[in-house]
């Protein structure tokens, strides 16, 4: 066992003869979220929980880790068990930061998995190809002439040049992307003035670009700053912007999607699949898909009948703990076919 960065931990099983490499991931970072839930394993930590499962994701990657162990004398090749830091936090991420630290070396396949709450107990998500969208981000500011708000004439507005920017660059999905392509363009941040009567000198405006494919991911960056310096021209403003990248798209290895869905149906059954279309939230488990072939599937953690119906980073997220001895059979049964 190894701590390839300060908060993570990387342990190699190496079985009796040389064979592949399969890596199993777990992120176990938690979030800024004051927890609102009661039960015994509530977070005891104020202002920080595990609202998004990665507490699940650990707890069953141990679990697969403790059995593979009780084996080892009949494995041939090598499972690297990942728990990996700050797959909530870019740039860069946990992922890059491990595959910097050279997690990846020699591993031929690597897989993992997310409990998923708006998915019941009992189902597994599955996609050939794109499965989770890059999360890029855009800050923009733009500077005018401040002044009182009695006479707009003797100012350069930012805020209402703001107001008409944040309508304008909706028409890039609209009007200059293929409908038929996945992109997403949202403005979450828009800061400007600190007083009803004053026009303030400039306005903030921060959002969010969301794209499957690569090239429309460098292809957005161009368009976002065309239609912000027309804006800004147009009514005598300057304008900075900044471009932050954050992780690649998942694309999944149609391979090892072939090899997860077979074990699927073996251990679930047929009913238990699901094909979903690609989300545009996003995962740094791409960084890992740059090294070797892999895939990322979903774990259905919901149950209505139990009360289980919270999103993701809600303050009384929970699942269903039934989800965890699927997850634990999937990983285990996935890796023995992906090292024969």
């Amino acid at each position: 066992m190894t701590r390839p960065t300060k908060t993570s931990v990387m342990a190699r099983l190496v079985g009796k003869e040389l064979g592949k490499v399969v890596a199993i991931r777990a992120d176990i970072d938690a979030l800024p979220i004051q927890e609102e839930n009661t039960f015994e394993y509530a977070s005891q930590n104020p202002g920080v929980m595990h609202a998004c499962g990665h507490d699940a994701h650990t707890a069953m990657v141990l679990g697969v880790a403790k059995i593979f162990e009780g084996l080892q004398s009949e494995l041939k090749g090598e499972i690297r068990f990942i728990f990996q830091h700050a797959e909530e936090k870019f740039p860069p991420g946990g992922a890059e930061e491990l595959v910097a630290a050279g997690v990846m070396i020699g591993v031929d396949t690597i897989i993992g998995g997310h409990v998923w709450a708006p998915m019941e107990i009992g189902k597994v998500g599955l996609a050939y190809g794109s499965m989770m969208a890059s999360p890029d981000s855009f800050y923009i500011t733009i500077m005018g002439k401040g002044g009182h708000g009695a006479m707009p004439h003797q100012t350069i507005d930012a805020i209402t040049i703001g107001a008409e920017l944040v309508v304008s660059l909706q028409h890039i999905v609209s009007r200059n992307i293929d409908p038929l392509d996945n992109v997403v363009i949202s403005v979450g941040r828009f800061i400007g003035g600190t007083q009803e009567n004053i026009i303030p000198n400039t306005v903030q405006i921060d959002g969010t670009f969301r794209t499957l494919d690569p090239k429309l991911r460098k292809e957005v960056p161009l368009l976002i700053e065309r239609v912000v310096k027309g804006v800004t021209s147009a009514h005598g403003a300057d304008y900075e912007l900044k471009i932050m990248l954050g992780y690649r798209p998942v694309i999944n290895d149609d391979h090892v999607v072939r090899v997860l869905e077979e074990t699927v149906r073996e251990v679930l059954g047929n009913e238990a699949i699901e094909f979903v279309r690609p989300t545009m939230g996003a995962e740094d488990f791409s960084a890992y898909l740059q090294r070797a072939p892999g895939a990322f599937f979903f774990l259905g953690g919901g149950n209505k009948e139990k009360g289980y119906v919270y999103p993701h980073h809600h303050p009384r997220f929970n699942i269903d703990e039934d989800a965890l001895v699927y997850g634990m059979k999937i990983f285990i049964k996935a890796t023995i076919k992906l090292l024969a």
